[in-house]
C-alpha cells in the first residue's frame, strides 16, 4: 500500500512520522526553516514531510534524528500494527490525530506541576471546553 486507498491522502505511517517530526522540531524550539537549513532543504518541503503529505526516506529520516538526536524509532512511537493497515482491520484511529500547537505543549509541560486535584479541575475545564463529557476517572 503506496498511500492509502485511493485518494484518501498521505498514508497513515507519513502521517504518524510527520506529526512526530513536528512535534520534535516544535519542543526543541526550532521552525520549519531552521530545521530545512540544517537539512539541505526548503521550508516548504519540511512542511510537506510534517503533513505526510511527502514520505521521509530513510536516509533523510536518520538526518533528521542526528539532528534531533533521538534514535530512528523515536518516529514511530505510538504506531501499532491496526494503525498501518497491516491487520485485518481497516479502521484506524490515533488518540493523537491533532495538530501539536505550542499551547498544547505548553499544556502538557505545565500539567505535571499540579496537584492531582487540580490536574482533575484542569482536566474537566479541558473536556468541558472541548464538549466532551466523561464521568470521574
Amino acid at each position: 500500500m503506496a498511500r492509502g486507498k485511493g485518494d484518501d491522502g498521505p498514508h497513515l505511517v507519513d502521517r504518524h512520522v510527520g506529526r512526530r517530526v513536528e512535534a520534535r522540531r516544535k519542543s526543541l524550539g526550532y521552525s520549519q526553516s531552521q530545521l530545512g537549513a540544517a537539512l539541505g532543504l526548503t521550508f516548504q518541503q519540511i512542511q510537506k514531510y510534517e503533513k505526510g503529505a511527502n514520505r521521509i526516506s530513510a536516509s533523510k529520516l536518520w538526518e533528521i534524528a542526528q539532528f534531533f538526536k533521538v534514535e530512528i524509532g523515536y518516529f514511530f512511537d505510538g504506531l501499532t500494527a491496526g494503525e498501518t493497515g497491516v491487520a485485518e482491520s481497516d479502521t484506524v484511529s490515533f488518540d493523537h490525530d491533532y495538530p501539536v500547537t505550542r499551547q498544547s505543549q505548553e499544556i502538557a509541560r505545565l500539567a505535571p506541576r499540579l496537584s492531582l486535584s487540580q490536574q482533575k479541575v484542569a482536566l474537566a475545564l479541558v473536556r468541558e471546553l472541548a464538549g466532551e463529557r466523561k464521568d470521574e476517572d
